[in-house]
């Protein structure tokens, strides 16, 4: 398992520098279907890439 998709666990970090949250996902009815520029799945793409860049950040500042 990539380690972006492990488990969080923040009992022994720092209150004041909790873990980021992992974005929702749409539901398949979110998305209209007529092909938009930004889909709703491509924002939670984005989203999602931005979560993993700020998890590692975190994880790396929790060793």
């Amino acid at each position: 398992m990539p380690q972006w998709l492990a488990p969080v666990r923040d009992e022994a970090g720092d209150p004041a520098d909790p873990p980021p949250q992992r974005p929702s996902e749409p539901d398949a009815a979110d998305c209209c279907g007529e092909g938009c520029a930004r889909c709703v799945f491509d924002v939670y793409e984005e989203a999602l890439l931005r979560y993993e860049a700020e998890l590692a950040a975190w994880r790396a500042r929790q060793s």
